[in-house]
Protein backbone atom coordinates (compact mmCIF):
# COMPACT_ATOMS: atom_id res chain seq x y z
CA UNK A 1 0.00 0.00 0.00
CA UNK A 2 1.31 3.60 -0.55
CA UNK A 3 1.58 5.72 2.43
CA UNK A 4 2.02 9.11 0.71
CA UNK A 5 -0.92 10.41 -1.90
CA UNK A 6 -4.03 12.88 -2.53
CA UNK A 7 -6.94 10.91 -2.61
CA UNK A 8 -10.59 12.20 -3.68
CA UNK A 9 -14.29 11.45 -3.26
CA UNK A 10 -17.58 13.07 -4.22
CA UNK A 11 -20.74 13.31 -3.29
CA UNK A 12 -24.16 14.65 -4.23
CA UNK A 13 -26.81 15.87 -2.72
CA UNK A 14 -31.00 15.10 -1.85
CA UNK A 15 -31.48 17.25 -5.25
CA UNK A 16 -29.26 15.85 -7.65
CA UNK A 17 -31.60 14.05 -10.09
CA UNK A 18 -30.15 10.78 -9.73
CA UNK A 19 -30.89 11.38 -5.95
CA UNK A 20 -33.98 11.93 -6.94
CA UNK A 21 -35.09 8.77 -8.85
CA UNK A 22 -33.46 6.92 -5.84
CA UNK A 23 -35.76 8.60 -2.99
CA UNK A 24 -38.41 7.63 -5.19
CA UNK A 25 -37.65 3.85 -5.89
CA UNK A 26 -36.73 3.64 -2.03
CA UNK A 27 -39.90 5.65 -1.07
CA UNK A 28 -41.74 3.03 -2.97
CA UNK A 29 -39.93 0.18 -1.22
CA UNK A 30 -40.93 1.57 2.08
CA UNK A 31 -44.56 1.96 0.74
CA UNK A 32 -44.48 -1.94 0.04
CA UNK A 33 -42.93 -3.04 3.17
CA UNK A 34 -44.90 -1.89 5.43
CA UNK A 35 -48.10 -2.71 3.75
CA UNK A 36 -46.33 -6.68 3.60
CA UNK A 37 -42.70 -7.48 5.37
CA UNK A 38 -42.31 -10.31 2.49
CA UNK A 39 -43.14 -7.83 -0.25
CA UNK A 40 -40.99 -8.05 -3.73
CA UNK A 41 -39.80 -5.10 -4.83
CA UNK A 42 -37.60 -3.74 -8.11
CA UNK A 43 -38.58 -0.42 -8.75
CA UNK A 44 -36.31 1.82 -11.14
CA UNK A 45 -37.16 5.36 -11.62
CA UNK A 46 -36.39 7.90 -14.20
CA UNK A 47 -36.82 11.62 -13.37
CA UNK A 48 -36.76 14.59 -16.15
CA UNK A 49 -38.42 17.80 -16.70
CA UNK A 50 -41.93 17.49 -14.94
CA UNK A 51 -41.82 13.92 -15.43
CA UNK A 52 -41.48 11.22 -13.32
CA UNK A 53 -42.02 7.58 -14.57
CA UNK A 54 -41.99 4.36 -12.35
CA UNK A 55 -40.64 0.65 -13.74
CA UNK A 56 -40.02 -2.40 -12.28
CA UNK A 57 -41.54 -5.98 -11.11
CA UNK A 58 -43.16 -6.10 -7.47
CA UNK A 59 -45.40 -8.77 -5.42
CA UNK A 60 -47.03 -7.34 -2.24
CA UNK A 61 -50.12 -9.12 -0.27
CA UNK A 62 -53.49 -6.64 -0.27
CA UNK A 63 -51.64 -4.52 -2.94
CA UNK A 64 -50.45 -5.91 -6.38
CA UNK A 65 -51.80 -9.46 -6.27
CA UNK A 66 -52.43 -11.59 -9.37
CA UNK A 67 -51.58 -8.69 -11.77
CA UNK A 68 -54.72 -6.53 -10.22
CA UNK A 69 -53.79 -3.64 -8.36
CA UNK A 70 -55.96 -3.24 -4.97
CA UNK A 71 -58.54 -0.42 -5.19
CA UNK A 72 -56.62 3.05 -4.26
CA UNK A 73 -53.24 1.36 -4.27
CA UNK A 74 -52.38 3.38 -7.43
CA UNK A 75 -53.14 6.39 -6.27
CA UNK A 76 -51.48 5.76 -2.90
CA UNK A 77 -48.33 5.44 -4.98
CA UNK A 78 -48.68 8.50 -6.61
CA UNK A 79 -49.23 10.32 -3.59
CA UNK A 80 -45.94 8.48 -1.93
CA UNK A 81 -44.23 9.93 -4.96
CA UNK A 82 -45.27 13.26 -4.95
CA UNK A 83 -44.62 13.93 -1.09
CA UNK A 84 -41.01 12.48 -1.74
CA UNK A 85 -40.24 15.06 -4.02
CA UNK A 86 -42.37 17.97 -1.80
CA UNK A 87 -39.72 16.54 0.80
CA UNK A 88 -36.43 16.92 -1.13
CA UNK A 89 -37.94 20.61 -2.01
CA UNK A 90 -38.87 20.95 -5.56
CA UNK A 91 -41.18 23.91 -6.35
CA UNK A 92 -40.08 25.18 -9.75
CA UNK A 93 -41.41 25.14 -13.16
CA UNK A 94 -39.14 22.59 -14.58
CA UNK A 95 -39.62 19.95 -11.90
CA UNK A 96 -42.80 20.64 -9.33
CA UNK A 97 -43.76 17.98 -6.86
CA UNK A 98 -47.77 19.28 -7.39
CA UNK A 99 -47.53 19.28 -11.11
CA UNK A 100 -45.04 17.06 -12.65
CA UNK A 101 -46.83 14.42 -14.67
CA UNK A 102 -46.29 10.65 -13.88
CA UNK A 103 -46.46 6.92 -14.55
CA UNK A 104 -46.73 3.90 -13.42
CA UNK A 105 -44.78 0.74 -14.94
CA UNK A 106 -44.73 -1.39 -12.16
CA UNK A 107 -46.08 -4.90 -13.04
CA UNK A 108 -46.05 -8.56 -11.55
CA UNK A 109 -42.79 -10.08 -10.38
CA UNK A 110 -41.30 -12.92 -13.11
CA UNK A 111 -42.29 -16.19 -11.49
CA UNK A 112 -39.28 -17.84 -12.56
CA UNK A 113 -37.35 -15.46 -10.46
CA UNK A 114 -40.02 -16.33 -7.60
CA UNK A 115 -39.19 -19.90 -7.69
CA UNK A 116 -35.81 -19.61 -7.30
CA UNK A 117 -36.13 -16.78 -4.56
CA UNK A 118 -38.89 -18.30 -2.44
CA UNK A 119 -38.58 -20.89 0.06
CA UNK A 120 -40.23 -24.30 0.00
CA UNK A 121 -40.42 -27.60 1.04
CA UNK A 122 -36.99 -28.17 2.70
CA UNK A 123 -35.32 -25.27 0.19
CA UNK A 124 -34.28 -22.08 2.08
CA UNK A 125 -35.32 -19.08 0.91
CA UNK A 126 -32.60 -18.24 -2.05
CA UNK A 127 -31.09 -15.10 -2.97
CA UNK A 128 -32.61 -12.98 -5.70
CA UNK A 129 -29.85 -12.59 -8.15
CA UNK A 130 -26.01 -13.99 -8.69
CA UNK A 131 -23.65 -11.31 -7.63
CA UNK A 132 -20.50 -10.06 -5.47
CA UNK A 133 -20.68 -7.94 -2.88
CA UNK A 134 -17.76 -5.91 -1.09
CA UNK A 135 -18.25 -4.23 2.41
CA UNK A 136 -15.17 -1.78 3.65
CA UNK A 137 -14.10 -0.12 7.08
CA UNK A 138 -11.27 2.23 7.87
CA UNK A 139 -10.27 4.12 11.28
CA UNK A 140 -9.76 7.61 9.19
CA UNK A 141 -12.87 9.28 10.68
CA UNK A 142 -15.06 8.21 14.21
CA UNK A 143 -17.59 7.08 11.63
CA UNK A 144 -14.65 4.28 10.42
CA UNK A 145 -15.44 5.34 6.73
CA UNK A 146 -12.94 7.40 4.42
CA UNK A 147 -12.62 10.59 5.42
CA UNK A 148 -12.95 11.87 1.75
CA UNK A 149 -16.72 10.71 1.14
CA UNK A 150 -17.22 11.46 4.78
CA UNK A 151 -16.48 15.21 4.90
CA UNK A 152 -18.57 15.31 0.89
CA UNK A 153 -21.29 13.57 2.44
CA UNK A 154 -21.43 15.74 5.64
CA UNK A 155 -21.08 19.24 3.63
CA UNK A 156 -23.80 18.95 1.56
CA UNK A 157 -26.14 17.30 4.44
CA UNK A 158 -25.15 20.59 6.12
CA UNK A 159 -26.15 22.81 3.53
CA UNK A 160 -29.30 20.73 2.86
CA UNK A 161 -30.09 21.27 6.62
CA UNK A 162 -29.65 24.89 6.66
CA UNK A 163 -32.02 25.30 3.24
CA UNK A 164 -34.47 23.27 4.75
CA UNK A 165 -34.52 25.51 7.87
CA UNK A 166 -34.19 28.70 6.14
CA UNK A 167 -30.85 29.63 7.17
CA UNK A 168 -29.63 29.51 4.00
CA UNK A 169 -32.53 30.50 1.75
CA UNK A 170 -30.60 30.88 -1.59
CA UNK A 171 -30.04 27.46 -1.92
CA UNK A 172 -31.80 25.19 -4.34
CA UNK A 173 -32.12 21.73 -4.00
CA UNK A 174 -29.17 20.42 -6.42
CA UNK A 175 -26.09 20.21 -5.35
CA UNK A 176 -23.16 18.35 -5.45
CA UNK A 177 -19.76 18.43 -3.67
CA UNK A 178 -16.10 16.58 -3.88
CA UNK A 179 -12.99 16.64 -1.01
CA UNK A 180 -9.22 16.10 -2.12
CA UNK A 181 -6.84 15.50 0.73
CA UNK A 182 -2.99 14.35 1.09
CA UNK A 183 -2.22 11.35 2.99
CA UNK A 184 1.00 10.64 5.16
CA UNK A 185 2.17 7.23 5.80
CA UNK A 186 -1.52 6.78 5.17
CA UNK A 187 -3.41 9.25 7.36
CA UNK A 188 -5.54 12.35 6.33
CA UNK A 189 -3.34 15.42 6.73
CA UNK A 190 -4.16 18.18 4.63
CA UNK A 191 -7.01 19.02 2.32
CA UNK A 192 -5.57 20.15 -1.11
CA UNK A 193 -9.15 21.39 -3.00
CA UNK A 194 -12.68 21.48 -2.28
CA UNK A 195 -15.31 21.59 -4.72
CA UNK A 196 -18.73 22.71 -3.79
CA UNK A 197 -21.27 23.31 -7.41
CA UNK A 198 -24.91 24.66 -5.52
CA UNK A 199 -27.95 25.50 -7.39
CA UNK A 200 -29.39 29.34 -5.95
CA UNK A 201 -31.63 31.56 -6.21
CA UNK A 202 -31.20 33.85 -9.57
CA UNK A 203 -28.57 36.57 -8.65
CA UNK A 204 -25.56 34.70 -6.71
CA UNK A 205 -23.59 34.00 -9.48
CA UNK A 206 -21.89 37.52 -9.41
CA UNK A 207 -21.51 40.69 -7.41
CA UNK A 208 -22.20 40.91 -3.30
CA UNK A 209 -24.76 37.84 -3.59
CA UNK A 210 -22.16 35.58 -5.38
CA UNK A 211 -19.62 36.65 -2.29
CA UNK A 212 -22.22 35.81 0.46
CA UNK A 213 -23.04 32.20 -1.57
CA UNK A 214 -18.91 31.77 -1.41
CA UNK A 215 -18.19 32.60 1.92
CA UNK A 216 -21.30 30.62 3.07
CA UNK A 217 -20.17 27.32 1.62
CA UNK A 218 -16.64 28.19 3.08
CA UNK A 219 -18.11 28.62 6.27
CA UNK A 220 -19.92 25.40 5.93
CA UNK A 221 -16.33 23.63 5.18
CA UNK A 222 -14.52 24.95 7.58
CA UNK A 223 -17.13 23.28 10.04
CA UNK A 224 -17.10 19.81 8.79
CA UNK A 225 -13.90 19.62 8.91
CA UNK A 226 -11.09 19.41 11.39
CA UNK A 227 -9.07 22.72 11.61
CA UNK A 228 -6.18 20.93 11.51
CA UNK A 229 -6.96 19.88 7.81
CA UNK A 230 -7.62 23.30 6.02
CA UNK A 231 -5.26 26.03 5.31
CA UNK A 232 -4.81 29.03 3.52
CA UNK A 233 -3.16 26.53 0.62
CA UNK A 234 -6.50 24.85 0.34
CA UNK A 235 -7.97 25.62 -2.81
CA UNK A 236 -11.71 26.19 -3.45
CA UNK A 237 -14.05 26.02 -6.25
CA UNK A 238 -17.01 26.68 -5.49
CA UNK A 239 -19.91 26.58 -8.69
CA UNK A 240 -16.66 26.95 -10.88
CA UNK A 241 -19.18 26.82 -14.40
CA UNK A 242 -20.46 30.83 -12.91
CA UNK A 243 -23.92 29.94 -12.60
CA UNK A 244 -26.33 27.19 -11.25
CA UNK A 245 -29.78 28.22 -11.96
CA UNK A 246 -31.43 25.24 -13.43
CA UNK A 247 -30.74 22.12 -11.59
CA UNK A 248 -32.25 18.58 -10.41
CA UNK A 249 -34.52 16.79 -12.98
CA UNK A 250 -34.97 19.91 -15.32
CA UNK A 251 -31.18 20.34 -15.72
CA UNK A 252 -30.39 17.10 -16.24
CA UNK A 253 -32.34 13.09 -16.39
CA UNK A 254 -32.49 10.70 -13.19
CA UNK A 255 -31.95 7.66 -12.98
CA UNK A 256 -32.21 5.19 -9.96
CA UNK A 257 -28.66 3.70 -9.16
CA UNK A 258 -26.42 5.59 -10.73
CA UNK A 259 -24.56 6.85 -7.60
CA UNK A 260 -23.36 4.08 -6.81
CA UNK A 261 -19.59 4.98 -5.52
CA UNK A 262 -21.25 7.51 -4.01
CA UNK A 263 -23.78 5.62 -1.76
CA UNK A 264 -20.90 2.95 -0.65
CA UNK A 265 -17.58 4.61 -0.34
CA UNK A 266 -16.60 6.70 -2.56
CA UNK A 267 -13.68 4.99 -4.90
CA UNK A 268 -11.50 3.97 -1.49
CA UNK A 269 -12.81 0.12 -1.51
CA UNK A 270 -14.31 -1.84 -4.51
CA UNK A 271 -18.08 -2.17 -5.40
CA UNK A 272 -19.79 -5.17 -6.57
CA UNK A 273 -21.62 -3.38 -9.46
CA UNK A 274 -25.33 -3.65 -8.18
CA UNK A 275 -27.54 -0.61 -6.87
CA UNK A 276 -28.94 -0.63 -3.92
CA UNK A 277 -32.20 1.92 -4.12
CA UNK A 278 -35.19 0.30 -5.25
CA UNK A 279 -34.76 -3.01 -4.49
CA UNK A 280 -36.43 -4.78 -1.73
CA UNK A 281 -34.09 -7.13 0.83
CA UNK A 282 -33.69 -10.55 -0.54
CA UNK A 283 -31.57 -8.69 -3.21
CA UNK A 284 -28.38 -9.87 -1.98
CA UNK A 285 -27.15 -6.63 -3.69
CA UNK A 286 -28.48 -4.66 -1.36
CA UNK A 287 -28.80 -7.12 1.81
CA UNK A 288 -24.99 -8.43 1.60
CA UNK A 289 -23.60 -5.11 0.78
CA UNK A 290 -25.32 -4.17 4.02
CA UNK A 291 -23.66 -7.45 5.99
CA UNK A 292 -20.01 -6.58 4.58
CA UNK A 293 -20.17 -2.93 5.94
CA UNK A 294 -21.05 -4.31 9.10
CA UNK A 295 -19.07 -6.90 9.51
CA UNK A 296 -15.90 -4.71 8.09
CA UNK A 297 -16.82 -1.96 10.94
CA UNK A 298 -16.95 -4.54 13.78
CA UNK A 299 -13.86 -5.57 12.88
CA UNK A 300 -12.37 -2.24 12.88
CA UNK A 301 -13.97 -1.18 15.88
CA UNK A 302 -12.75 -4.07 17.43
CA UNK A 303 -9.38 -3.37 16.89
CA UNK A 304 -8.39 -6.30 14.99
CA UNK A 305 -7.05 -3.84 12.04
CA UNK A 306 -7.05 -0.53 10.48
CA UNK A 307 -8.64 -1.25 7.09
CA UNK A 308 -10.71 -3.52 6.17
CA UNK A 309 -12.60 -4.89 2.94
CA UNK A 310 -15.16 -7.77 2.50
CA UNK A 311 -16.70 -9.62 -0.33
CA UNK A 312 -19.64 -11.87 -0.64
CA UNK A 313 -20.67 -13.74 -3.61
CA UNK A 314 -23.97 -15.30 -4.76
CA UNK A 315 -25.92 -17.68 -6.73
CA UNK A 316 -28.98 -16.79 -7.82
CA UNK A 317 -31.76 -19.26 -5.73
CA UNK A 318 -29.26 -20.48 -3.70
CA UNK A 319 -29.00 -19.70 -0.35
CA UNK A 320 -25.69 -20.25 1.16
CA UNK A 321 -22.69 -17.50 0.11
CA UNK A 322 -20.34 -19.26 -2.55
CA UNK A 323 -17.03 -17.64 -1.18
CA UNK A 324 -16.47 -15.45 2.20
CA UNK A 325 -13.05 -13.35 1.54
CA UNK A 326 -11.30 -11.15 4.26
CA UNK A 327 -8.71 -8.60 3.41
CA UNK A 328 -7.07 -6.50 6.00
CA UNK A 329 -4.52 -4.80 3.94
CA UNK A 330 -1.68 -5.70 5.89
CA UNK A 331 -3.25 -3.72 8.82
CA UNK A 332 -5.00 -6.74 10.79
CA UNK A 333 -3.70 -8.09 14.32
CA UNK A 334 -4.49 -11.68 13.42
CA UNK A 335 -4.67 -13.97 10.12
CA UNK A 336 -7.32 -12.77 7.84
CA UNK A 337 -8.23 -16.54 7.44
CA UNK A 338 -8.34 -16.43 11.49
CA UNK A 339 -11.05 -13.81 10.82
CA UNK A 340 -12.80 -15.54 8.05
CA UNK A 341 -13.14 -18.67 10.29
CA UNK A 342 -14.68 -16.54 13.22
CA UNK A 343 -17.25 -14.93 11.22
CA UNK A 344 -18.71 -18.39 9.51
CA UNK A 345 -18.61 -19.81 13.45
CA UNK A 346 -20.80 -16.48 14.55
CA UNK A 347 -24.00 -19.02 14.64
CA UNK A 348 -26.36 -15.22 15.07
CA UNK A 349 -25.48 -14.41 11.61
CA UNK A 350 -27.62 -17.30 9.87
CA UNK A 351 -24.83 -18.58 7.73
CA UNK A 352 -24.89 -15.04 5.71
CA UNK A 353 -28.07 -16.33 4.19
CA UNK A 354 -30.45 -14.08 2.48
CA UNK A 355 -32.87 -14.86 5.46
CA UNK A 356 -30.02 -15.17 7.88
CA UNK A 357 -28.91 -11.58 7.14
CA UNK A 358 -32.11 -9.80 7.29
CA UNK A 359 -33.11 -11.28 10.60
CA UNK A 360 -30.14 -10.23 12.11
CA UNK A 361 -29.90 -7.07 11.02
CA UNK A 362 -33.88 -7.06 11.04
CA UNK A 363 -33.93 -5.60 7.29
CA UNK A 364 -38.14 -6.64 6.43
CA UNK A 365 -39.00 -2.58 7.21
CA UNK A 366 -39.35 0.43 6.02
CA UNK A 367 -36.42 2.17 6.73
CA UNK A 368 -35.05 2.74 2.93
CA UNK A 369 -35.42 5.80 2.03
CA UNK A 370 -33.51 7.82 4.46
CA UNK A 371 -30.60 5.68 2.86
CA UNK A 372 -31.12 6.87 -0.40
CA UNK A 373 -29.11 10.25 -0.09
CA UNK A 374 -26.00 11.57 1.30
CA UNK A 375 -24.55 7.76 1.42
CA UNK A 376 -25.96 3.95 2.97
CA UNK A 377 -23.01 3.71 5.67
CA UNK A 378 -21.46 6.03 7.89
CA UNK A 379 -24.53 6.80 9.19
CA UNK A 380 -25.79 6.74 13.39
CA UNK A 381 -27.89 3.65 13.83
CA UNK A 382 -31.15 4.87 15.46
CA UNK A 383 -34.16 2.73 16.13
CA UNK A 384 -34.69 0.32 13.38
CA UNK A 385 -32.34 2.92 10.96
CA UNK A 386 -28.97 1.47 9.72
CA UNK A 387 -28.56 -1.40 11.76
CA UNK A 388 -25.16 -2.49 9.76
CA UNK A 389 -23.65 0.36 11.40
CA UNK A 390 -24.22 -1.14 14.65
CA UNK A 391 -20.55 -2.41 16.18
CA UNK A 392 -22.71 -5.16 18.14
CA UNK A 393 -20.55 -8.26 17.07
CA UNK A 394 -17.35 -6.74 18.42
CA UNK A 395 -17.60 -9.46 20.94
CA UNK A 396 -18.88 -12.11 19.30
CA UNK A 397 -15.91 -11.72 17.12
CA UNK A 398 -13.28 -11.91 19.75
CA UNK A 399 -14.89 -14.40 21.14
CA UNK A 400 -14.79 -16.56 18.27
CA UNK A 401 -11.13 -16.00 17.64
CA UNK A 402 -10.42 -16.62 21.16
CA UNK A 403 -11.60 -20.32 20.95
Amino acid sequence: MRSNYLFTSESVSEGHPDKVADQISDSIVDLFLSKDPEARIACETLTTTQLVVLAGEIRCKGVFENDQWADGAQEEIERTVRETVKKIGYEQSGFHWETFRFENNLHAQSAHIAQGVDASGNKDEGAGDQGIMFGFACDETPDLMPATLDYSHKILAKMAADRHSGAAPFLEPDAKSQVTLRFENGKPVAATAIVVSTQHAPGYDNGDKEAELHDYVKSVVADVLPADLLSDATEYHINPTGSFEIGGPDGDAGLTGRKIIVDTYGGAAPHGGGAFSGKDPTKVDRSAAYITRYLAKNIVAAGLAKRCTIQLAYAIGVSKPLSLYVDTHGTGTVGDDAIENAIAGIAKLGGLTPRGIRTHLGLNKPIYQPTAAYGHFGRKPEGDLFPWEKTDLVDDLKAALAA
